[in-house]
């Protein structure tokens, strides 16, 4: 049997313990400077240029920037579609002209045409004055058609007409005007796929992939995720007048262990939010959103074989108030072996649920992970259903 008092007084050692992490005593391990992570990479057009995927992805957009020949850039949502579109005209033979981007899905059915091509005054209700569309309004440079995917199916053919005869003719206009640009037109989804389902015309999609860009998601680039963790650091520390410095090495692993289902929209989102919770000049894993840190829990910290689910048989945890393991009555033993052994008593009587585990113990998540961290304790994964599944 437990001596009682020391079972009541475990919460209580905890919270002190956790006071002298709070209070100084670093958990987060090993840290990093954010200027040589930055350093570790080339960087052009806010693409950091690590891996030989984005390489050869540069390296087309080199050979393609001086022609305006149309370019089908693919890849998954939240992988730099629009860097390399801003990349494309930035190289080409008109930088200075407009650059003019229309997401596909923003538009209106009925009018679509209209924004496409412009129209003129009367050619329809509510029509009171003439519109250029924004292929007159790229003239002389570059259009950017994202999520062509979204096109409408019956719009189509005239958009394959404009980019094969350079010109467009307005809605309730006879005359067509001639327009010179280059049409990039990006999308996420799988156009073969759409061109075999009768949802994109097979003709457009030929034109539209004669020059194609791919670019691959995060997490076939990870060893470009230190740079790009920098990266976004210094932007997020000039935005919002922050001076973090530093980031810990357990968070740039749990960064780089993630699957990024978002890809590299998700990582800039995930800096930005960590550089505006650390409360220092260094960023730790408890300034990490809580979905990114869940989701890498079971890869970091177990074998496959040895997930705490098939560990963990719920009928085999006790339903009590964590306590200090029995053996903590053995004559000697050290107040770490208290806590250490009240942690993991914690995580089992929880099934691994980081925030009931803190409850129980009377600490913050955010102090119960340093805990862990500092005392090498591999807590179970919080949720293991919601880890992205690819």
């Amino acid at each position: 049997m437990v001596d009682n008092d020391l079972e009541m007084e475990a919460p209580s050692t905890i919270q002190a313990a956790a006071d002298t992490l709070t209070n100084g005593e670093s958990a987060a391990g090993e840290m990093v400077p954010v200027s040589s992570m930055v350093h570790s990479a080339d960087q052009f057009g806010g693409m950091v240029v690590r891996s030989a995927q984005v390489r050869k992805v540069l390296k087309s957009v080199s050979q393609l920037s001086p022609y305006k020949a149309t370019v089908l850039i693919t890849g998954e949502s939240g992988t730099g579609k629009e860097l390399v579109a801003h990349a494309l005209h930035t190289l080409g033979s008109n930088p200075t002209g407009p650059f003019v981007t229309l997401n596909c899905s923003n538009l209106v059915d009925s009018l679509a045409e209209s924004q496409l091509f412009g129209h003129i005054r009367g050619a329809f209700t509510d029509a009171r004055e003439e519109s250029r569309g924004y292929f007159r309004a790229a003239n002389g440079g570059t259009l950017f058609l994202d999520e062509i995917g979204e096109l409408p199916l019956k719009l189509q053919p005239k958009l394959l007409r404009s980019v094969e005869t350079h010109e467009v003719q307005p809605v309730g206009s006879s005359q067509c005007y001639k327009v010179n640009l280059r049409l990039v037109a990006a999308t996420n989804r799988d156009l073969r796929a759409m061109v075999r389902a009768g949802q994109f015309r097979d003709d457009l999609y030929f034109r539209l992939s004669a020059s194609a860009i791919f670019i691959p998601p995060l997490r076939e680039r990870r060893e470009a995720i230190p740079a790009f963790i920098g990266f976004f650091i210094e932007q997020y520390n000039r935005l919002f007048g922050k001076h973090v410095s530093e980031i810990s090495r357990r968070a740039i692993d749990i960064l780089c262990a993630y699957q990024w289902p978002g890809n590299v929209r998700e990582l800039s989102n995930a800096i930005e939010s960590a550089v505006i919770l650390s409360e220092s000049d260094r960023i730790a894993v408890p300034d990490l959103p809580e979905q990114i840190v869940d989701g890498t829990g079971a890869d970091l910290m177990y074998p496959p074989d040895e997930s705490p689910s098939n560990i963990l048989a719920p009928a085999q945890v006790a339903r009590r108030s964590p306590t200090v393991d029995a053996h903590a009555e053995a004559p000697g033993f050290l107040l770490d072996d208290v806590i250490k052994r009240t942690l993991m008593r914690s995580l089992e009587e929880t099934e691994g649920n980081r925030r009931r585990a803190a409850d129980l113990l009377g600490v913050s998540r955010s102090t119960l992970y340093r805990m862990l961290t500092r005392y090498g304790i591999a807590e179970t994964p919080q949720r293991l259903s919601v880890q992205p599944t690819l």
